[in-house]
């Protein structure tokens, strides 16, 4: 049994002013199955690389064991290459049948390996790494957000290798995940680096009693400081009152008092001010106190939408649909009708043709998105005639430049767009970065905001969640279960599905 030590560990980015660690200490065990959670922005991928040394900071971080980290990073160059070349680059000394062995365990054809890698859709990527990474042994594994794009037959058996392995760092936003293969969190809250043991959804509950507890006895001490204010002002007024007193007085009016009373009367006054000097002294501590509350609280603020209504209680209507890119067929015989006020699911393993199905209705709508210009449609397939829709892209690698230029070329309200990104916890200063800067996940939420932002009969979401924070998911649920907007959704979260979905349609 080993420990992972961190003692002290400041790091913050070149040109950055804020820290994202301060004075962080906490120790952890090889053997415990860890979940890392924590706002989107937060530093989860960051602390990730720096227990792989891969940057420069203050305070010391001590491990005796080999750490391993997932995703590996491909360069630009070597995406036309053969995945198998790919691997090598990556793990020279890779073992070709441990690679199928997980690629089996997996459930990919070992072929795969000999496809140009910039062909593979997001999941097989992903599954082919997830075979390096477990093909190499005796490593502490760093796993940082492995879902993303998975579809849920892969997430079934990337939960089931995981209850098998002996320790590891996962981050992930997927709940069901959390919940079925960790043993001990470890929580980037606000101000502080919280490890409890339990899974999320031990954690959460803990969490929400501590979350009420700081608003209760933030209720309480904001009663004091009321009760100390008014005593304040109070000997305020006295003070003063005691301090006019000492110089002058009106002999008709004050016919008692003379020279031996001055001692008196200015000890009293004298007395009142130091009174009222201690009263501030109280409040003002009583004040930092309740600076010191809250400090740690998650409230997701409440997010607005404004759905439109169409005329047609039809908005998409599809019957035996065939769906193909030049001779590739990709789907076939798919019928479905979206109705208004219904949200439906795709759900099917990956390459299985959900996004395609998108992209049939939104070139039925004129909407160009990279793909749609290939697409070959068959069969019947109606729209609505003047439907708005407003459409996320899983894909977010155009998000380039500033924010600014963003929300001009889109024709968004900035100040609208800077509200909604702020309730999604949005730091402010992100907003004068260019969006390369940005997370994955902050990414999505600029995507996200701006859908939200737009009037449209229809949303359209594809994998809108991958990499965003479980509290913003929270926030997100809430929002369509309060203003139940009719949505067609390709989405792998398991939690969010069976909350908003409708209906679900297995591809």
């Amino acid at each position: 049994m080993a420990k992972i030590s961190v003692s002290g560990l400041t790091f913050s980015y070149d040109g950055s002013y804020d820290d994202v660690f301060c004075e962080a200490s906490f120790i952890l065990d090889t053997n415990w199955k860890l979940g890392l959670m924590g706002r989107n922005g937060k530093g989860k991928t960051t602390l990730l690389r720096l227990l792989m040394g891969q940057y420069a900071y203050r305070g010391s971080i001590s491990s005796s064991v080999l750490f391993d980290y997932f995703p590996f990073q491909i360069r630009e160059e070597e995406m036309g290459h053969d995945t198998i070349e790919v691997i090598e680059g990556i793990q020279p000394d890779y073992e070709l049948w441990k690679i199928c062995r997980e690629l089996d365990l997996l459930r990919v054809e070992a072929d795969i390996l000999y496809r140009p890698y910039d062909t593979l859709s997001h999941g097989e990527r992903t599954k082919v790494m997830l075979a390096v990474l477990f093909s190499r042994e005796s490593y502490f594994l760093l796993i940082d957000e492995p879902t993303n794009h998975l579809d849920m037959e892969t997430r079934e058996l990337l939960c089931d290798y995981l209850k098998k392995k002996k320790g590891f760092i996962l981050v992930s936003h997927d709940r069901w995940l959390l919940d079925s293969c960790i043993d001990h969190v470890l929580a980037l809250e606000r101000n502080q680096i919280e490890v409890e043991k339990g899974n999320f959804s031990s954690w959460w509950e803990n969490k929400q009693k501590r979350d009420q507890y700081e608003i209760s006895e933030n209720e309480k001490l904001k009663q004091e400081i009321k009760k100390m204010e008014e005593s304040a002002r109070k000997a305020s007024a006295w003070a003063e009152k005691a301090e006019r007193s000492k110089i002058g007085f009106n002999p008709s009016v004050e016919h008692d008092r003379f020279l031996d009373t001055r001692a008196y009367i200015g000890e009293k006054a004298r007395r009142m001010q130091q009174r009222r000097k201690n009263l501030e002294r109280r409040q003002q501590t009583a004040i930092r106190d309740k600076e010191q509350l809250l400090k740690n609280l998650e409230q997701p603020v409440q997010l607005r939408l404004t759905p439109l209504t169409h005329h047609k209680e039809t908005y998409v209507r599809a019957k035996e649909a065939a769906i193909s890119y030049g001779s590739t067929q990709v789907i076939e015989n798919f019928s479905m009708e979206l109705k208004r006020g219904e949200r439906i699911l795709l759900q099917g393993k990956n390459g299985c043709g959900k996004s395609s199905v998108l992209k049939m209705i939104l070139q039925d709508a004129g909407i160009s998105v990279p793909g749609v210009e290939n697409l070959c449609i068959r069969g019947r397939h109606e729209l609505a005639a003047g439907l708005e829709i407003s459409y996320i892209n899983q894909d977010t690698s155009f998000l380039r430049g500033s924010l600014d230029a963003y929300m001009e070329r889109e024709s968004i309200d900035g100040s609208l767009l800077r509200a909604v990104l702020r309730k999604l916890d949005f730091e402010r200063t992100q907003f004068e970065k260019n969006m390369e800067e940005y997370s994955e996940g902050q990414k999505k939420k600029v995507l996200i905001a701006s859908s939200l932002l737009k009037p449209a009969h229809l949303y359209i979401w594809d994998e809108p969640l991958n990499y965003i924070d479980i509290f913003s998911r929270m926030q997100i649920e809430n929002l369509i279960l309060e203003y139940a907007p009719t949505m067609l959704l390709v989405e792998h979260d398991k939690d969010f599905g069976s909350r908003c979905a409708t209906q679900v349609i297995t591809i």
